[in-house]
């Protein structure tokens, strides 16, 4: 897919998976289903992406206010997020995807910490990034950069004064990525749910009604095009930016 505005290209896409409990509910099914409808879209998702031109895909898979669901949803999601490392990341590897995880680790189990590190490590090499944000909140990306900022600053590393929007960005989850361009959430509801706020300040927001087990590739496209249909004005007007692209 060509841009009409080739000074901005889509090259980071970041999806919120909502739905898959009500997908389940609709089908008849356990809520259990729903989530590993969900994980198989992934896949899918992640290879449309690579067609498109899309360098790197973040999903959010788990925030921190999840914790809060019913013990024994936890207990499962944090199984399939085991099973996803175990058995995906050759398989990423091979496509030519590497795999990140960001969020903060302390909560995790042992088994899934090893789990991270082992899969970060095989799938290293691709041109291709997914990211999963696993137990991530927007907020707590912020405050762990400011702390970061705070320590070297005590530790006499760095001047306050000298604190701006890219030294305090190189320390958020997603320093070395491209900026986002592209926030879709599904399921319906309309909100990012603290979800890459530092990162979405210019992000193009896309909702829709489809339930995240139903997200396929088709509608990745259609959200693709949305993305090419709108003008990127990052402040100027949109005779300056017609102007540019002229």
């Amino acid at each position: 897919m060509s841009s009409p505005h080739s000074s901005n290209p889509l090259k980071h896409v970041a999806i919120i998976m909502d739905g898959n409990n009500r997908w389940a509910k609709k089908h008849g099914l356990p809520g259990i289903a729903g989530h590993k409808f969900g994980v198989e879209r992934i896949r899918e998702v992640m290879t449309e992406c690579q067609k498109l031109g899309v360098d790197t895909l973040t999903v959010f898979a788990f925030s921190s206010e999840n914790w809060r669901r019913p013990p024994k949803e936890v207990e499962v999601l944090m199984g399939l997020f085991l099973t996803y490392l175990k058995r995906e990341a050759k398989k990423l590897n091979e496509g030519g995807v590497s795999l990140r995880i960001v969020g903060d680790r302390a909560r995790f189990s042992d088994k899934i910490r090893k789990a991270i590190v082992e899969a970060e490590a095989v799938a290293s090499t691709g041109a291709t990034t997914l990211v999963i944000a696993a137990n991530y909140g927007g907020r707590w990306d912020i405050a762990n950069a400011a702390r970061t900022l705070a320590a070297k600053v005590a530790a006499g590393e760095l001047i306050a004064d000298d604190i701006n929007e890219d030294v305090l960005n190189a320390e958020t989850c997603l320093a070395g990525q491209p900026p986002l361009d592209l926030l879709i959430r599904t399921g319906g509801d309309v909100r990012i749910s603290n979800f890459l706020l530092w990162q979405a300040a210019y992000a193009e927001l896309y909702f829709t009604d489809v339930l995240w087990p139903d997200f396929g590739p088709e509608e990745m496209h259609l959200a693709a095009e949305d993305f090419y249909s709108r003008q990127r004005r990052f402040g100027k007007t949109g005779d300056q930016i017609e102007a540019e692209d002229a």
